[in-house]
């Protein structure tokens, strides 16, 4: 279970978040500048809050007073709006990247289907299978949770749809929290058990 009870400053508002997530897809919806992206980035370490607690299975990952856990200590996988996969590596090598075991990256490739992929570079493949590459990365390192920061607004409907799809079906199989921001509300219906509703910094449900 993630426990969020946590509080930050932002430059038009104060952000004020309180929620938990079991093992379900939660959508953090909201316009731009709601503090969507904020809310993930304090999640995964990659900013902290100014006061209040991140727990992730009663482990504390923030708690005001106290050394944060670092970025690589958190099995958090995060997939960014632009995939961030490194351009001068293979996909197998971008794959490989921080992964546990080696048979978990051969299982996650052929559950998505890009084992034909492996010697290609990011310049050499399309965009969903980008977002199929980056999201087998960041299940390779059996992350407790799963962030995914508006991953499909790139693609086209067809390959969006086949995403969709796939993100459920593995969601059923590893049995993590997810949270997936969108700005894109017929998305957020379709995928989420929850919608949680970003407005000014406040999160409703």
């Amino acid at each position: 279970m993630l426990e969020l009870n946590f509080q930050k400053q932002l430059t038009h508002f104060p952000l004020n978040v309180r929620f938990d997530i079991n093992k379900e897809i939660v959508i953090l919806f909201g316009p731009s500048g709601s503090g969507k992206t904020t809310i993930l980035n304090c999640i995964a370490g990659l900013t902290h809050p100014d006061e209040g607690r991140i727990l992730l299975n009663d482990r504390s990952l923030y708690r005001k007073g106290k050394k944060p856990v670092p970025v690589q200590h958190r099995k958090i996988g995060y997939l960014f709006q632009d995939y961030a996969l490194f351009p001068h590596m293979t996909v197998k090598k971008n794959i490989e990247y921080g992964a546990s075991e080696d048979s978990l990256v051969n299982q996650l490739t052929k559950v998505v289907c890009i084992e034909h992929l492996m010697n290609k570079f990011p310049r050499q493949i399309s965009g969903g299978e980008k977002q199929r590459v980056a999201l087998v990365r960041a299940l390779a390192t059996q992350p407790d949770l799963l962030l995914l920061d508006e991953p499909f607004s790139s693609l086209d409907t067809k390959t969006k749809e086949e995403c969709h799809h796939e993100l459920k079906r593995l969601h059923k199989i590893w049995k993590i929290p997810i949270i997936l921001v969108t700005h894109d509300e017929q998305e957020a219906k379709k995928l989420g058990d929850r919608i949680i509703y970003m407005n000014q910094g406040d999160a409703v449900e």
